[in-house]
């Protein structure tokens, strides 16, 4: 008798991987309300793409586990707490375990409804048991307070949620509220990083960074689809009125304000109004449409290339690093910043006078303005203690606007205008366009730390410096890392080295998008 089961099983696991029927280019779904997971972590990639195509076979529908459809989930040799902390770190979040919803079974349910074609009777021989509250299995998910510690793509699942709180910073930032512009853009921050969508404000009760304004805001939102305070925001005239000024390159907040005080509300008021502006502003206001017209990758390699030649003429062997949100893995962006270095410490002195010169002959510029290297490795740990220390940055620099030739266009020249003058309708000529660039020249020695703060996001990079003086007592900017307790340099070969100085995770460009 005894020798008779390991048959037996043999036989129960040949039944279960028999291949169904020659599958048809769409299978019919038999049974609507039961809709399968089937839980990746130790049943693997390939035994769960099996059991899939047999579960749709058989007329099961089977959706991932950040689906709200889900009924019935499918695991091999997991607990019950493995399986619900798996579904929420996959995006799960309608788990009531004490609801038993959704229920969570082993392979032994999934078995007898595929030999019998249909959904089996849920016994409690089929059921996981969940030891762990629910609370305390999602405390196991908790999103890291700082940005630094949070991997952030570009695409994420809550856009919606994000653009109205990033509306409301940007509002808070006009008023000079920075305080309330920094508390919305950290909880967009949080919520970008989700590998979920939220749905139900309930949802955010364990979540940092989210105050009580921003839940409000984003129940809002869930419910009725908008937020009537953002919409009236966006709507409001001195809300679109400091859109439209602060994006004339060289204006900032404090100007637009002022303008908007004295009575001015769009372009064409500022320009009957003979505002005085600076040289920057001037050339600002005259490519306005190009300069606000977003910037292609293919437009930032180009202009990269434009640079690398110059940099090849004045400095053999120096190089040119494309950083900001394009090294992020953004398709568009605002503008192009490039790094300039040379392996040979002290070479780099006068390299950005010499290619602006050289850029300037070319005729790719239409404006510059340059900044000499200021920093100094201060030794004084009373300096390096205050948060202004930790945020500075006194690289030499070139703030421009490149003359990109397009494609197809004519060989540009320093005297060359743009056919019916400098600004089109549509921001771009069928000529050349202008781009904002700038050029950051840096000793090779600080080039890790000038590359980590150039890369950004500005949220990343803001809560960096704050996870590295609050939590490591040191402090970290563009140039250096500084313990304040051991009041010595950490120098770093990479970024990597930076990260590893301060105990963090390596987190690459590209997941950096807080």
């Amino acid at each position: 008798m005894m020798s008779q089961f390991p048959v037996k099983k043999k036989k129960q696991q040949q039944r279960l991987r028999l291949p169904g029927p020659p599958a048809p280019l769409a299978h019919p779904v038999r049974f609507p309300k039961v809709v399968l997971c089937l839980v990746e972590k130790r049943m693997g990639a390939t035994r769960k793409a099996f059991l899939t195509t047999l579960a749709r076979q058989r007329g099961f529908c089977v959706e991932d586990a950040n689906s709200d459809r889900v009924t019935h989930v499918v695991s091999e040799g997991n607990s019950g707490d493995e399986v619900v902390e798996w579904l929420l770190k996959n995006g799960s979040r309608g788990i009531d375990v004490l609801g038993g919803c959704p229920a969570l079974l082993n392979t032994s349910w999934f078995t007898e409804s595929m030999s019998a074609g249909r959904p089996a009777e849920i016994e409690p021989r089929h059921r996981l048991q969940v030891a762990a509250h629910a609370e305390t299995l999602e405390a196991r998910c908790q999103v890291p307070v700082y940005a630094c510690q949070r991997r952030t793509l570009l695409a994420h699942r809550n856009q919606t949620l994000t653009e109205v709180l990033q509306t409301m910073a940007e509002e808070a930032h006009f008023c000079g509220s920075e305080a309330r512009s920094l508390a919305f853009s950290r909880a967009a921050s949080v919520l970008k990083s989700l590998p979920w969508t939220v749905r139900r404000v309930q949802e955010l009760r364990s979540l940092p960074c989210l105050g009580e304004h921003s839940r409000r805001i984003i129940q809002e939102v869930l419910e009725d689809g908008a937020s009537a305070e953002v919409e009236r925001v966006k709507h409001s005239e001195r809300y679109q009125a400091m859109k439209v000024f602060t994006k004339i390159f060289g204006v900032g907040v404090k100007t637009a304000s002022r303008w908007y005080q004295e009575g001015l509300r769009t372009l064409a008021d500022l320009q009957a109004h003979r505002a005085k502006l600076s040289k920057e502003q001037e050339f600002g206001l005259l490519h306005y449409d190009d300069l606000n017209t977003p910037v292609e990758r293919s437009d930032a390699e180009a202009i990269s290339q434009v640079v690398r030649d110059a940099v090849g003429q004045c400095l053999p062997g120096a190089s040119v690093t494309l950083a900001g949100g394009f090294r992020r893995g953004k398709q568009t962006g605002h503008d192009v910043d490039l790094l300039l270095t040379h392996p040979t410490e002290g070479q780099e002195v006068g390299l950005l006078k010499k290619v602006i010169s050289w850029l300037d002959k070319q005729g790719f510029l239409l404006y510059h303005s340059s900044r000499r290297n200021t920093f100094q490795a201060f030794e004084d740990p009373e300096l390096w203690s205050r948060s202004s220390a930790s945020g500075m940055d006194h690289f030499e620099r070139c703030l421009s606007i490149f003359r990109l030739r397009l494609p197809g266009g004519v060989q540009i020249s320093a005297g060359a205008q743009k056919p019916g003058g400098a600004v089109t309708g549509s921001g771009v000529s069928s000529f050349w366009k202008a781009v904002r660039v700038d050029l950051v020249v840096t000793p090779f020695s600080q080039f890790p730390f000038a590359l980590l703060g150039w890369t950004g996001s500005k949220n990343f990079e803001r809560d960096l410096r704050r996870y590295s003086k609050h939590e490591k007592k040191m402090a970290l900017n563009n140039h250096v890392l500084y313990h304040l307790e051991q009041k010595i340099f950490l120098t770093a070969a990479s970024e990597e080295e930076i990260f590893q100085h301060l105990d963090l995770e390596y987190i690459p460009p590209e997941e950096r998008n807080s």
